[in-house]
């Protein structure tokens, strides 16, 4: 009786007489690609408490600069969403002085009341309404 040696190949490498190819790995690596771009972006909106923005209840106030030194001021009440842009013009008119603001060295604005002025949950008594 005869024995015939079998060999046995690996499934993790390639067959005897044939190259590797160096491309298999690439659809890995864009599957590992996918998987961390949406971690990034759940993190993203977890971070900036961006689920606000979303929800169509929500009331939420924005104020962006650009690299342009233009302001612009974003609010979201419901589903109705306002930009306004702050400029540099003069404006006219009349009203009453109720204070101060001042910029801090960090950035913060700090605004401090008159000591004359009215408060704010009493009206004026030289405004008079839609005249």
């Amino acid at each position: 009786m005869r024995f015939v040696r079998r060999t046995r190949h690996a499934a993790h490498g390639p067959a005897p007489g044939e190259d590797e190819d160096p491309l298999a790995g690439i659809a890995n690596l864009f599957d590992v690609s996918v998987a961390f771009i949406v971690a990034l972006l759940i993190a993203l909106f977890a971070l900036f408490s961006a689920g606000t923005f979303l929800d169509k209840n929500s009331e939420v106030t924005l104020v962006k600069t650009t690299a342009a030194g233009e302001t612009e001021i974003i609010t979201k009440k419901g589903a109705e969403i306002k930009v306004r842009k702050i400029t540099d013009k003069n404006l006219s008119g009349q009203g009453t002085r109720l204070g101060t603001a001042y910029r801090l060295a960090n950035g913060q604005v700090v605004y401090v009341p008159d000591e004359n002025a009215p408060s704010p949950a009493t009206p004026s008594p030289t405004h008079a309404p839609n005249e």
